[in-house]
Formats: structure tokens, sequence, C-alpha cells
């Protein structure tokens, strides 16, 4: 197996992932630096000091704003992926990000908090397309035997991106009020080395055989991703697809809600893959820091827990790269659902308890690792090939862009709604993620098929029989010279 693949892997997350993962972490560092650019801008302009109320809803803006752009970009990937290409798509999310970084790294020169918030929109547009263009590129490029070792870099990019945003938001880097605008435009760096390097790598192979029917142009990326071998049986796998589809145009979300066909992978994707803001873990993270400090650390020193955390994140990824291909993505996901159940049912237990005891605070900070070691192992690796995995070719731009969209709307919706559920139910609001985790570990565990070292078409096959329960149908697949064809209506 050539190392091209794995090239454009890490090329793809320095422009994807990465950035969806940096932008969600370096806002922390500069807020109380933002806050005053934005107090000392409305003095200027307006002669008089601005509230609190205004200075909160003004920050709140710079903050949910980001989902909104998310949103946006997510919503365009299918059209983007469909019109131009997954590697011109890809190409393409690095505009908004370059916008971004020199509005947000001027804003402080030109006296524009605007152009924060005008930022903020922009790179969040960058996240959502890009996050979504780069699992499918790379769940398109890679060969079955890794298909998800390749995908789960993307959230390997994420966790990386979450930890060089904690780190250079130290005060020892660049978490200085001096230099956050300069912070603010780190993402331009990962685009532009993504801008310069991406353009030496072919399209995605399946796009190019069974979108623009380019079998030479599919032979010859999969010579250059794969290296010289007998990759035939993986090129029959795409005919097959392609037969399968039959000239069929790509289908729009509309259609997914439409056609049966689909009905069991898109509420398999929608309860597994789209609902993943239920999880809680961005609850954990918000608990993480009270409880750090009941366990004794320094408020001074928790900014370097967090890297401790983030680094945790990153190697539990890796982890789960090498176990996906041995243990499976079904094992991996409901033991993990499990386990994360059982440390928030726990986790709610010892936060009761905090004060009661003095070795209950290192329960919580252990509990809060083992959490986090199960969403990186689980939920955070094994989700990335999913889309990929369920959906045949015309199916899979619409289903990253459902998938994509709700996920950007339900973090937008519980952006606003945490605060509130925080200071209603207390450490009890981890009972809510812990029912979504304990659903999910049996959902998984009951109904969800197997994909891997499976075709598209297999795949497509397992889900027939829920699609179809209990109805005559035809055979669905059907050997005829060579060819397979799937049979997906009655």
């Amino acid at each position: 197996m050539s190392y091209n693949l794995f090239l454009l892997a890490f090329v793809l997350g320095i422009g994807g992932a990465f950035q969806y993962g940096l932008q969600v972490s370096i806002i922390n560092s500069p807020a109380e630096y933002i806050k005053s650019f934005i107090r000392e801008t409305w003095l200027k302009r307006y002669g008089s000091s601005p509230s609190e109320e205004m200075i909160t809803l003004m920050w709140s803006f710079v903050v949910s704003i980001y989902s909104i752009g998310g949103l946006l970009g997510s919503s365009s990937a299918g059209y983007l992926s469909i019109r131009f290409g997954r590697k011109k798509a890809m190409l393409f999310a690095n505009i908004p990000a370059l916008l971004s970084a020199t509005l947000m790294g001027l804003s402080r020169l030109c006296g524009s908090f605007e152009m924060i918030i005008t930022g903020r929109l922009f790179s969040g547009v960058c996240g959502g397309l890009a996050l979504n263009i780069h699992l499918m590129y790379a769940g398109e490029c890679a060969p079955r035997k890794l298909r998800g070792l390749i995908a789960i870099t993307a959230s390997t990019a994420i966790a990386v991106g979450k930890f060089v945003g904690f780190a250079l938001g130290l005060r020892e880097v660049l978490g200085v009020d001096a230099l956050w605008p300069i912070l603010m435009a780190a993402n331009a760096l990962p685009a532009l080395i993504q801008l310069l390097t991406l353009p030496f790598f072919p399209d995605s192979p399946r796009y190019l055989l069974i979108d623009k029917k380019d079998k030479e142009g599919c032979i010859k990326a999969v010579k250059q991703l794969w290296g010289d071998g007998d990759h035939m049986a993986e090129i029959d796998d795409m005919m097959a697809e392609q037969e399968a589809i039959r000239g069929e145009k790509a289908k729009s979300v509309c259609d997914l809600f439409r056609d049966k066909a689909v009905r069991w992978q898109l509420i398999t994707l929608f309860l597994v893959s789209s609902c993943m803001q239920l999880i809680g873990v961005n609850v954990v993270y918000f608990y993480a820091y009270s409880v750090f400090i009941k366990a004794g650390i320094s408020p001074a020193q928790t900014h370097y827990v967090s890297l401790g955390v983030g680094i945790t994140e990153i190697l539990t990824t890796v982890l789960c790269g090498f176990l996906i291909e041995r243990a499976g993505r079904k094992t991996l996901l409901w033991k993990s659902y499990t386990v994360m159940a059982l440390a928030l049912g726990l986790l709610t237990v010892t936060l009761s308890l905090q004060d009661s005891f003095s070795w209950v605070p290192y329960c919580s900070v252990a509990l809060i690792f083992i959490f986090i070691m199960s969403f990186g192992i689980g939920p955070a690796g094994v989700l990335c090939p999913l889309p990929t995995e369920i959906f045949i070719q015309s199916y899979r731009p619409a289903a990253y862009v459902f998938n994509g969209a709700t996920n950007w709307i339900q973090l937008f919706i519980l952006g606003l709604l945490f605060p509130f559920i925080v200071e209603g139910l207390g450490s009890f609001c981890f009972i809510i993620f812990l029912t979504y985790c304990l659903s999910m570990a049996i959902f998984v565990f009951l109904v969800m098929p197997e994909t891997k070292g499976k075709t598209m078409l297999q795949v497509m096959e397992e889900f027939n029989h829920l699609n179809y329960r209990g109805k005559k149908r035809q055979p669905a697949l059907q050997q005829n010279n060579c060819s397979v064809m799937i049979v997906t209506r009655l």
C-alpha cells in the first residue's frame, strides 16, 4: 500500500477536521480580551460604556454565530461535492477560512468587533463544509480493508485541532492581550498548507468512476493512492455499485426521507451519528474545571490539565484506528456507549458528594478520563466512516448534508439551553445524556449491522432486511455476467 493514501489523509485533516477542532477550543482563551475590545470600541464610537448585558449579547453573537456558519457550510457540502467533485470542494472550503482569518486578524487594527463576528461566521462555513467533505473524500479514497482507519483520521484531526487551540491559547504562547488577533487568525496557516498540497493528489476514485464515468481516471487515482498491485476487486465493487445506481442522479435530502430503500440507514444515521451532541462530552468538559480545582489543582494549572485531557483524546482516537478493523464498528460502539453511560451515572453520584469526602473529587477526575477515553475509542472515531459505509454513492452527499446540518443545529440549541440546564439540574443533567448513551448501546447491539470488511452493496443488503421486513421483495443481489446488482425497490 502506497504512503500517498496516508499523506492524503494528513492533508485532508489539516484543512478539514483540524479546522473544526481548532475553532471549537481557540475561542475560550481570548474571551476576556475580546470583551474588553468590544467595550473599548463601543466607548470610542458612542461616547458611553455599554451595559454588561450588551457585552454579553455581543459575546454570545461571537460564539454562537460559528454554529450558524457551520450549518450553512454543511448544507452546501452536498451540492459542491457533486457539482465540482470532492477535491475542488475541499479546496473551496479554504476560501472562507482565509477570509475569516483576515477579518479577525485585522479587527483590532480597524477598530471593529463586527469583523470578529463576521470572521467567526466564515470560520463556521469553513468548518461545516470542510468537515463534511473531508469525511466523504477520505472514506471514498480508502480500500475496503483500510476504510475505517482512514476515516478515523478525521477524528484524530479534530482532537489535534482542539489540543493546538488550547496550546496556542496559553499565556506563554498567544494567550495575552497584545496577541489575541494573531491567535484568532491562526486558521490561515492550515488553510494555506492544504491549498498548496492538495492539488498534487487525485480526486476520489469512487467519484471519478461512478459520478464522472471516468474509468481511466479512476484506475490512475487508485494506482497513485494505493500503489502498484492488483486492485481490480475493489474497482469491480465500484462498478457493481455504478450498475446498481443505473445512472440515477444524486439524491436530495428530501429523497432520503421519501425513499423506503434507505429508511433504516437514515434512522441509524440520525440516532447514532446525527445526535452525537447528546452524548454529553461538552457537559463533561464544563464540569472538568471545577472537578480539577476540588481535586487540589490550582486554577492557574487547570489549563495544563486541559492539555492532558486533549492528549488523552488524541491517543484514544489513534487507538480506535488500530482497533476498528479488528474489533469491528458495532462492538466498539455498543461497548463504549455502555462504559460512557456507567461513567455518567457514577459522575452524577460523585459530583453530588463532592464536598462530603476528600477522596471523592479524585474519583470524579478518574471518571472524567474514563469517559473521554471511551468517547475517543467509540463514537468519536467509529462514527466517522458510518455515512460512507451505510449509503451508496447516489445517497451519500445528501446523507452528509443531513448529518452535518442536524449536528450543527443541535450544537446551536444546546449552546443556548446548556446554561439553563446546568442551573436547573446541576450535576443531575448527566441523567439526560446517560439515558441517550444507554439507549444507543441497546440500539447498536440489537439493530445496527456490522459494516467491517463489507462492500457498500453488502451493507445495503443487510439494511434491506430491515427496510423490507415482512414483505416480499426480489433477491437483493443478483449475479449476471460477473456484475452485481442490488434491487432496492419492490
